[in-house]
């Protein structure tokens, strides 16, 4: 099944077009693309590299919280958001240190920016965690995932829990053409720090078992898609536990998949790499609810992939 993924990372190697993007780095980037992976066959976190499971644990469970502040991620030493609540702090008022104009470009090309930068992100990421008020004022990234997923503002003003009328669809009407969680909401999109790259993704119920399809509109697929890949696989193993159903398929589409230009000798040295067997996701079968879920409470056992790979993030 992974190399449903490095077939993507192949196609893009030969065939992708050459792009501008919105972070000024380039990409090779291709419309419309699908993977599919039976969760029957193994939990889908990739081998060619090693993918952290404790930060997509932590991620998936800092939305299905509603969360929309860094906090608790920094508290589970996750720190794949920081770029984003950094940039929205260095452009407030309260920012009273050295120059970041146009960080997100120099820290990758001056080594002495970049190390400035890295000191002052250290800073405000060890103040969000001790500090509960500064946490509140400057770590909260806007309405992204967390927020649209468990409080969906309606224009009377109430909420919608999309989450949990997903999952009570899914147990009285299974055969529903309707269980849609959306992460997209087009009046909130400007406050946001970063608009949802997976904007929505629907279950589809058939022979007791659950699949899963997600629509992304935008997908770095070096970084970002293994990312994705593991996080919906195990949402639905959540939701499948809670309903009382086995797993089905993810898949996973794909609007505008890319490879950044700085990423193409990543992906060659992954590309060569030999795929090994996928290892068995395990959860706390004494927990019921998707809600009641700690870190501890999901696991994976047999993984034993190759080294990871780095390689910078844009911003």
């Amino acid at each position: 099944m992974e190399q449903a993924y490095l077939d993507l990372g192949k196609k893009l190697l030969s065939e992708g077009h050459v792009k501008g993007d919105r972070t000024g780095t380039g990409t090779f980037s291709l419309f419309g693309y699908q993977m599919r992976f039976d969760l029957q066959k193994g939990f889908p976190l990739l081998t060619t590299k090693r993918v952290p499971f404790g930060l997509i644990k932590s991620e998936l469970l800092w939305f299905l919280k509603g969360d929309t502040n860094i906090r608790y991620l920094l508290q589970n030493n996750n720190h794949i958001w920081d770029e984003w609540a950094f940039e929205r702090y260095i452009k407030s008022e309260d920012y009273q240190g050295p120059d970041m104009t146009d960080f997100g470009h120099r820290s990758l090309t001056d080594p002495e920016f970049n190390k400035v930068y890295q000191e002052e992100s250290k800073k405000f990421c060890e103040k969000i965690v001790a500090d509960e008020e500064f946490a509140e004022k400057h770590g909260d990234l806007g309405h992204i995932y967390g927020y649209q997923w468990r409080h969906w503002e309606t224009k009377e003003g109430s909420f919608i829990d999309q989450i949990k009328e997903v999952i009570e669809a899914i147990k009285q009407t299974p055969d529903s053409r309707r269980l849609i969680v959306s992460a997209w909401n087009p009046e909130d999109v400007p406050s946001m720090a970063l608009p949802p790259c997976h904007t929505m993704f629907q279950f589809y119920v058939n022979d007791n078992k659950l699949s899963c399809q997600l629509y992304q509109r935008s997908a770095d697929v070096f970084l970002g898609v293994p990312f994705n890949i593991a996080s919906y696989a195990l949402l639905t193993h959540l939701i499948a536990h809670e309903t009382g159903l086995e797993v089905g398929e993810f898949i996973h589409t794909l609007g505008d998949a890319h490879l950044y230009s700085n990423h193409v000798e990543q992906m060659k040295e992954q590309l060569s790499r030999e795929v090994r067997p996928f290892p068995k996701l395990v959860l706390n079968t004494e927990k019921n609810s998707v809600f009641d879920f700690e870190m501890d409470d999901i696991k994976v056992e047999g993984y034993e992939p190759h080294p990871s790979i780095k390689a910078p993030i844009a911003v």
